[in-house]
């Protein structure tokens, strides 16, 4: 392996959030010589928190594949594969961009699962009932209230510190996205999530979780790389948990660690 070569990093943010949540791993990573591209979901492009917040309808009706065909042609564009790295939903989409065989190592950082991984704990349901259970806002773009985030995002924080990340870096939901993830879930075949569990050649895949995350718990992420193994592929699925760490694994103090062993894992592992 050649540990002199910076291979380009892409970020891939989640739900709720702007690339404006990557600002701690992406600005490491470059520090250490890496080219890091971290672009917005289709409608957040590189808008501002308050400016999306203020006019969300760019938001509305844009689902899981436009968004990934969006990162695909940005990755196309680079000079060679990048290691891929995606938080939350972002972890689902990385997952779909490893299904197109688009980068050369992967890490999904407290990833949603893809279609036909069924593992749906309470507290994951909770995060998405103020979407979920208004199904004929499915194209709408509702707002993240400070309570929901305090739940989701800053549950290791008294609520007026998470109050403060609330204003600093939340913003609307793509509500088509979540009715898309959870529909997903029971439809292997041919949910929007749907990937080959058993590709010959994808790239490694490292799954990182929170031990007290309630967005995607341990057991999510457990279920996600037992779906590759048990699948019977040949390539390399991993799994790392961190003790005491909530859905803000790439910012909560101490991140630094986890975005080390991300990339160190990712660079020796990328083919």
């Amino acid at each position: 392996m050649n540990t002199t070569h910076k291979r380009p990093i892409v970020l891939v943010h989640g739900l709720w959030m702007t690339p404006k949540s990557w600002d701690t791993w992406a600005g490491h990573f470059r520090s250490q010589g890496h080219e890091v591209v971290v672009p917005g979901w289709p409608g957040i492009d590189d808008r501002s928190v308050a400016d999306i917040r203020s006019n969300p309808e760019a938001l509305k009706g844009i689902g899981l594949k436009q968004i990934a065909d969006h990162y695909e042609a940005i990755i196309r564009e680079l000079p060679e594969k990048p290691i891929i790295m995606g938080h939350s939903f972002g972890g689902v989409i990385t997952q779909m961009l490893a299904d197109r065989g688009l980068g050369a190592a992967y890490v999904g950082v407290a990833p949603g699962q893809t279609a036909g991984v069924t593992a749906l704990p309470l507290s994951t349901l909770w995060t998405g009932f103020p979407i979920l259970s208004n199904p004929f806002g499915k194209n709408g773009a509702k707002p993240l209230s400070k309570r929901h985030f305090h739940f989701t995002f800053g549950n290791d924080l008294p609520r007026s510190e998470s109050d403060k990340l609330w204003k600093e870096y939340a913003v609307n939901s793509y509500n088509r996205v979540f009715f898309e993830g959870v529909t997903s879930v029971l439809n292997e075949k041919s949910g929007v999530t749907k990937v080959d569990y058993a590709r010959a050649d994808r790239a490694p895949l490292l799954v990182i979780v929170g031990s007290i995350d309630h967005v995607v718990p341990p057991a999510i992420g457990k279920a996600v790389v037992a779906k590759y193994q048990k699948a019977g592929g040949p390539g390399i699925v991993e799994f790392k948990e961190y003790a005491g760490r909530t859905h803000r694994l790439v910012s909560q103090d101490g991140w630094e660690e986890i975005a080390d062993y991300a990339l160190t894992w990712a660079v020796a592992h990328a083919r």
